[in-house]
């Protein structure tokens, strides 16, 4: 009964049919005190399920709502108590007694103060938080470490574009869908539902806005891209805008950090409460806290979907700001964010010269140019926590991973400094790949299959690329794209559930995998031939790899896919996206920045790649490498029957491809790893299953791979436990 009257009751805050609708995913009830985010959540799915669409709409804004009151209220709450005199935290302690006045004398000369003190801003904040958020406080809002990934996830927007695709509010369904693929971005349910927005009428391009992203990313990407074209007097207050609000969010993230979810973590992970006396769970619960406002830098650093931070996010921030400020002549402010640079790394070449140069510039002795003080108490407080921790992990056991690199070296004890130095070297090959062995290394084998080498890293403008030709004969690719055809007619598709392209609506796709080709042989939808011609390709492929780039470290297949993509007739006119953006094969590129994150979810563990191509019978469709830019061209590869382009999988080969405009074109793409544990296992369970013996007739072959129910005829399901969303597989 009590579930349902909350149903009303958020009934009656939707808006009326036909009213327009708030941007974005307004508050529902501004001001009112806000309810169990985790109650509201489930409600929301259980309405879900019902297909009770209005409501489940209701209550997951609400829980979104609640949610960030919350977080609101604490931040509010730390803030005020931190600033009341009587719950202030002494700065510094008594001076400890000589020893003649006793163990008692000095423990009562710093406990009175320090436990006093601590009563006092536990009363504050409890008092505050009963105001702010009703009887109980924060701690009545604790929440289990599933729900907090969820939302972290955000979760909630993959099932509010469901809904309000179902009550015909096709923008707020664009917005909600726009926001959760941000931050997922190889959710292949998502993927499929924005390309149908996208089509869809109804739906304007304004629609497609992501809805939690902090402020300081879209400020941080304006000032980067004004930079890029050297206008560095409007980049400046993005810049700025970028670094305050960037300091507002970790300060937002600490604040967090002493709220009771820290403690439930702590409590989860060991497996039961604290264990020993006061001063023990003192120091252990003072040890998470501290362990938790470190990885806020890191956790502000991270963009949605991205999985590590941007490196040295706040002194990357100022050194683009001392050096827009030059160049607009505001030398002043220029010394202040050198300085601040300094803060953190005192022996950087470049900001010293820097620094010398701006001194030079403005003449006469500036004594009161100083570090900015808002990065100078950020520094000075970081530094103590870290002492802190290292202390608590040289004495106590307990662990630290700095999120930092620029520590100073004497803040980290000696042994843990070997160790550190032990890590890094423990694995060479997770930083360098292996140097190419000379030509005669490698040019018995080629000539050995019939194969030349027709273009080299050199010719093609890069590094660690080669174009090859002569691995299939005319028949060979005419076997393989007559399986390809043959399997497609069948219906049989892997890794997408459509039949438009994944990465263009002009085109579409058609993938088959080994064992899938091996399970149409055996159930003879296609021929044998084909099947057994694609294994021995792909292993030809991956020994003329493994002799040019890695002649001594073996590389494995990791993923085998026969692709082939198809202009849409009448929708090629005025085209101008590309049959697949520019991307790294094991890593996440950011064009803005040249970086490529190797992190999840790219497939971190890809070393090498390769594309053999069956045919040139089309129009466009050629295969081109940029700088990690996106933008500057370096080389460009037309497909032909038997060519294949091998390069290695890192942000050293971009690589995209032009818009098919007309006919199909059909390659084998390929990838390699030199991890074992990463090896195709569909290609051995292929190679076993062509060499079973035939079944008798009348007997059914079972299914490894029944076909996936079609996305518009089901809901989407709530992910794992895991959280694992489907991958989407890169296929060139």
């Amino acid at each position: 009964m009590l579930r349902l009257l909350r149903w009303l009751l958020l009934l009656l805050l939707l808006p009326p049919p036909g009213s327009p609708e708030p941007p974005g995913l307004a508050p529902l009830s501004p001001g009112a005190a806000p309810q169990a985010p985790d109650l509201l959540y489930a409600d929301g799915l259980r309405a879900y399920s019902a297909g009770a669409w209005a409501p489940a709409v209701a209550l997951l804004r609400e829980a979104l709502r609640s949610r960030a009151a919350v977080g609101r209220a604490r931040l509010d709450c730390r803030a005020r108590c931190a600033a009341e005199p009587g719950a202030a935290l002494p700065a510094l302690l008594p001076a400890v007694p000589a020893p003649d006045s006793g163990p008692a004398a000095a423990r009562g000369a710093w406990e009175p103060l320090l436990l006093r003190a601590a009563l006092r801003r536990a009363e504050c904040l409890t008092q505050c938080g009963a105001r702010r958020l009703g009887p109980g406080g924060a701690a009545r809002f604790r929440v289990g470490s599933a729900l907090r990934d969820a939302f972290r996830r955000r979760e909630p927007y993959n099932y509010l574009q469901r809904a309000y695709y179902q009550l015909k509010k096709l923008d707020l369904a664009a917005a909600a869908a726009h926001t959760f693929f941000v931050a997922n971005p190889t959710h292949l349910q998502m993927r499929e539902d924005m390309a149908k927005y996208r089509r869809m009428s109804g739906v304007r391009p304004q629609s497609f806005r992501d809805l939690e992203t902090p402020p300081y990313w879209a400020a941080y990407d304006t000032g980067l891209e004004l930079l890029g074209r050297q206008e560095a007097g409007l980049a400046l207050p993005w810049l700025e805008e970028a670094l305050q609000e960037s300091l507002a969010q970790v300060e937002s993230c600490r604040a967090g950090c002493e709220g009771p979810e820290e403690q439930q973590r702590e409590e989860e992970e060991e497996g039961t409460g604290r264990q020993g006396g006061l001063y023990e769970a003192i120091a252990g619960h003072w040890i998470q806290v501290l362990q938790c406002r470190q990885r806020c830098v890191g956790d502000t650093a991270t963009r949605p979907g991205r999985s590590f931070p941007v490196p040295d996010f706040l002194p990357s921030q100022l050194r683009r700001l001392h050096e827009a400020q030059s160049q607009v002549g505001n030398l002043s402010q220029a010394v202040e964010n050198v300085l601040s640079v300094l803060l953190f790394y005192p022996e950087d070449e470049a900001a010293r010269k820097a620094l010398d140069q701006y001194r030079a510039q403005l003449g006469e002795p500036r004594p009161g140019l100083r570090p900015r003080e808002d990065i100078q108490r950020f520094v000075l407080r970081s530094l103590g926590e870290k002492r802190q921790l290292y202390y608590a992990v040289e004495h106590l056991g307990a662990s630290f991973k700095d999120p930092d690199p620029w520590t100073p070296a004497a803040f980290i004890p000696e042994a843990l400094r070997e160790k550190l130095r032990e890590d890094q070297e423990k694995r060479p090959w997770d930083h360098e790949p292996p140097e190419p062995k000379p030509l005669t290394h490698w040019k018995d084998v080629l000539l050995m299959e019939g194969v030349t080498l027709t273009q080299d890293a050199r010719q093609l403008n890069g590094s660690e690329r080669a174009v090859l030709d002569g691995l299939l004969t005319p028949a060979e690719c005419g076997v393989l794209l007559q399986l390809a055809k043959d399997a497609a007619e069948a219906g049989a598709r892997s890794g997408y559930r459509g039949r438009r392209s994944p990465h263009t609506p002009h085109e579409r796709f058609e993938g088959l995998t080994v064992l899938k080709a091996a399970q149409l042989a055996r159930a003879g939808t296609v021929g044998s031939q084909g099947a057994q011609l694609l294994l021995e390709v792909s292993e030809r492929v991956r020994t003329l790899t493994q002799a040019y780039f890695s002649p001594d470290r073996p590389l494995h297949l990791s993923f085998t896919h026969l692709v082939c993509r198809s202009a849409i007739e009448g929708e090629q006119a005025q085209r101008m996206d590309l049959s697949h953006p520019v991307h790294a094969d094991n890593c996440v590129l950011d064009p803005d920045t040249g970086e490529c994150w190797r992190e999840p979810p790219a497939y971190t563990y890809r070393d090498y790649s390769g594309l053999l191509y069956l045919n040139d019978d089309f129009q466009g469709g050629d295969l081109f490498f940029t700088e990690p830019n996106a933008l500057t061209v370096t080389a460009q590869v037309r497909p032909r029957c038997g060519r294949l382009v091998a390069f290695s999988s890192g942000v050293e080969n971009p690589h995209g491809v032009w818009a098919v405009t007309r006919g199909r074109r059909c390659a084998l793409a390929l990838w390699h790893t030199w991890a074992p544990e990463h090896r195709e296992q569909e290609w051995t369970e292929a190679k076993e299953l062509l060499q079973e013996p035939e079944k008798e007739e009348g007997e059914e072959m079972p299914g490894r791979d029944p076909a996936p129910e079609p996305p518009s005829r089901r809901l989407q399901r709530v992910q794992d436990k895991a959280g694992k969303a489907p991958r989407v597989r890169e296929e060139l």
